[in-house]
C-alpha cells in the first residue's frame, strides 16, 4: 500500500515560484500547488512506505533553497 502525505511548505520571500518548480522536478512528488494562506505551497508526496516519504521530505525537500519550514500531514485513510 502506498503512503501519501500532504506537505505544507513555507518559503522565503520571493522564493515561492523557484521552490515550486524545483519540487515539481523531484521523484515521489505527485502534485505541487502554490496557495494563499499561512503556507505558500501544498505538495503531495507518495512512496512505498513512511521511510520513503520521510526520506523525500528530509533529504530532498528540506534542502531546497528557499524552503523555510514544512508541516507533513500523513493521510490515514479515505
Amino acid at each position: 500500500m502506498t503512503t501519501r502525505a500532504y506537505l505544507l511548505v513555507e518559503t522565503a520571500v520571493g522564493k515561492t515560484r523557484d521552490v515550486a518548480n524545483t519540487l515539481r522536478s523531484l521523484e515521489h512528488i505527485e502534485s505541487v500547488d502554490v496557495v494563499t494562506g499561512p503556507y505558500d505551497i501544498i505538495t503531495v508526496v507518495t512512496g512505498a512506505d513512511m521511510t520513503v516519504v520521510g526520506n523525500v521530505v528530509t533529504d530532498n525537500i528540506h534542502t531546497v533553497d528557499g524552503v523555510v519550514r514544512t508541516v507533513t500531514c500523513v493521510a490515514v485513510g479515505s
